[in-house]
Order: structure tokens, then sequence, then C-alpha cells
């Protein structure tokens, strides 16, 4: 870990987005030797020995998975196929999408899978407010100036903020918005109230809320039911002065429907730190419309999540081992 990683780990607390309860005594996973894949990345080993954890290469003594890529379902799918003695998986992000398939097919009684929802939630909020005041500001237009030009940009300062999904990050989001004076609508599964916003509705009322937003951030899990969430539908119902943040993930926006909508002049602006596809090829219209941002998915950048991860590998080896409390438990049916 390089020593700004260090830093950062000082200066940022680990958010949880679920209750880390107890499993029952009888549901808890055999604890036993942990395996760091694909690679043993000498962070990840440390936090697992740090919290009283034995790594050891994978076989067949192997009960817990520290799975640290992205970019491998296939080889993820065959361990876990291989080697049924798994009894607890940790995965490296808070969405948990291109794990999906094996998730399903391989759940079964006394496998827990957990994930980093609510890890990160600290610097993608803070990207989500950087994105939605440049958006206000015109940053876009005034980067890419070579004249003085117009006195532009309008104020976050009082405005109707709706934010879809109601994890970590989103939690994290309505902290910072706080000095803002904003009005903020939650939209999630449930209409329970979450603390902080102003109202709850759930997503069979989100058309209800869009013609109010005047800054909409989707910050949502990615599922076969939130797929393609805001549609050409969804874009019509937004004012024409509203823009739209995404740090969550691409495929919850419908990326023909947005470019349309930003060419016509049907919302204010976008910005996206996540898109669809991903990476955008190069030349792709959200890389050169004046009222469009594009990021490279770089809301939590290695160097920021490496310290982060660490803390909650370091907490779940302990559920593991001794207490049962798992942070980010992924529901199996729910996807996330």
């Amino acid at each position: 870990m390089t020593p700004r990683s260090r830093s950062f780990d000082g200066r940022h607390r680990e958010v949880l987005a679920v209750a880390a309860d107890a499993l029952p005594a009888g549901e808890r996973p055999e604890p036993g030797p942990i395996a760091v894949l694909p690679e043993a990345d000498p962070t990840f080993v440390e936090a697992v020995e740090a919290a009283g954890g034995t790594v050891a290469p994978l076989g067949d003594d192997t009960r817990g998975i520290v799975w640290l890529a992205h970019d491998r379902p296939e080889q993820f799918d065959e361990i876990i196929s291989t080697y049924p003695g798994i009894g607890w998986v940790q995965l490296p992000w808070a969405g948990v999408d291109a794990f999906a398939d094996s998730i399903r097919d391989h759940d079964r009684p006394g496998l827990v899978w957990t994930s980093a929802k609510g890890a990160y939630a600290q610097p993608v909020a803070e990207h989500a407010l950087t994105l939605a005041l440049a958006l206000l500001r015109e940053l876009p237009t005034r980067i890419r100036a070579t004249t003085w030009g117009p006195k532009i940009g309008s104020s976050l300062y009082g405005l109707n903020v709706v934010i879809i999904g109601a994890g970590g990050i989103a939690l994290e989001l309505l902290r910072l918005l706080e000095p803002f004076g904003v009005t903020v609508t939650i939209v999630r599964r449930s209409a329970d109230p979450v603390a902080g916003a102003h109202r709850t509705v759930t997503v069979e009322q989100l058309d209800e809320v869009l013609p109010e937003a005047d800054l909409l951030v989707v910050a949502a899990a990615f599922t076969a039911g939130t797929d393609k969430l805001i549609g050409a539908r969804q874009l019509e119902l937004l004012p024409d002065t509203a823009h739209l943040v995404n740090i969550a993930r691409g495929g919850l926006v419908d990326t023909e429907a947005l470019v349309a909508a930003l060419e016509s002049g049907g919302i204010a602006g976008a910005a996206l730190d996540v898109t669809d596809p991903e990476p955008l090829p190069d030349g792709h219209p959200l890389f050169s419309l004046d009222n469009a941002i594009a990021t490279p998915h770089s809301a939590d950048t290695p160097e920021m999540i490496a310290p982060l991860l660490a803390a909650r590998v370091r907490h779940n080896v302990r559920a593991f081992l001794e207490t049962g409390e798992f942070a980010g438990r992924v529901d199996p049916a729910a996807g996330y």
C-alpha cells in the first residue's frame, strides 16, 4: 500500500450500508483457512491476519475466500464449483452484478456472501457532489471555452434533489448535501423513512417525483429489475433545467435516450462516472457534448478503496471466526 493510501485510511471511516447483525450460531459458516485470490495481495493478506485469520493457498481445507478481481467471472465460478467447503466469500465491490450468476447458481445453506457495499460511500458520494457542482456551474462549457464568454451557472443551494437508492452512498451524500439546504426525496424499494431525507417514496412512485427534480442522482444497485431504470420516459418527465448524475452502474440509465435528451435540450446536463457500454468507445458523444461529463469509473480509485476494503475484510474475518456479524451481506435472491 502506498503512503498516500495509508493517509487516506487515516482520514476516512468505513461506512456500513446495512446493519451487521449476528447470524444465529446454526447458520454461521465453519471457520478455517482463508484464500486471498486471484493473487495474494499483501495488503489483504495482512488484513486477514490482523483479524486473526489464517491465509493459505486454495485447497480442500479452504473455508473462506477474499476475491479481489472484478473481471474473471469464469475463474471465480470454477473455484466456487470445485470447492464446496467454502462457507464465506468476500467480494471486492459494492455492486455484485458481475458475480450474480455464480451467487444464484451456487447459493446454499451455510454459505455467506459479503460485498463492499457501504465501504466506499465516502469517496463515491464526494465524487457525486463534485459532478453535481460541476454541472450546475457549467464547467463542461467553461473548460472547453476558448473565449471569455457570458456569466453562466446556477447554485445547488435550495434545490430539489431526488436520489435513487438508500445505501451507504446515498446516506453519505445526504450528509454532504445538508449544508446546501436542499430538499431531498429518496426513491427506494421500501417507503420506510430515511434519516436526513425530507421524503421517501418507492420505486413505483419514481415517475411522480421526477417532474420536481432539479438534480437526479442515481445511486441504486444494478439488477435485472433496475436495468435502464432511467429511460426515455423518465428523462422526458424531468424538467429541461434538470441535471442527472450517475455514480452507480451504467446500465441503470439508457445511454441512447440520455444522449438524445442532452442533444435536444430535454435536460440541462448529465455527469456519469459509470456508463453503458463501459468503457465508452472513443469518440462517443458523451465525451464531446457541452452539457455532459464522463469520468472513467474513478469515483473510487484503487488507491482510495484499498484501505477501505481492507477494513471491511478485517471486520468480516472477525465475523467469520468469532462474532457472526458480517457486514455487507448479499441477498442472493435480490442480487445485492
